[in-house]
């Protein structure tokens, strides 16, 4: 339960600076027809920690069924 709990705020997490990032940029497109440096650097980290939550998740999950399927693969020959 608390594991579930844990991934659905930090993908909520993800997303919403996902959509505030997207949001921000369209919102200074519109308004002064540029896009400031300081907005870029939020948009590159934004993503940065969004890449990390979602890839670092599944790096762990592939790295586990490789370790437990070797040790099933062991333990049976």
């Amino acid at each position: 339960m608390e594991n579930t709990r844990f991934k659905i705020s930090q993908y909520t997490c993800a997303v919403l600076l996902i959509v505030s990032s997207i949001a921000l940029v369209s919102y200074q497109v519109i308004m002064i027809d540029d896009v400031s440096n300081g907005l870029l650097v939020y948009v590159a980290q934004a993503f940065l920690l969004v890449a990390s939550i979602f890839g670092l998740d599944y790096y762990v999950k592939l790295i586990t069924r490789k370790i437990n399927g070797k040790k099933t693969t062991n333990l049976t020959n």
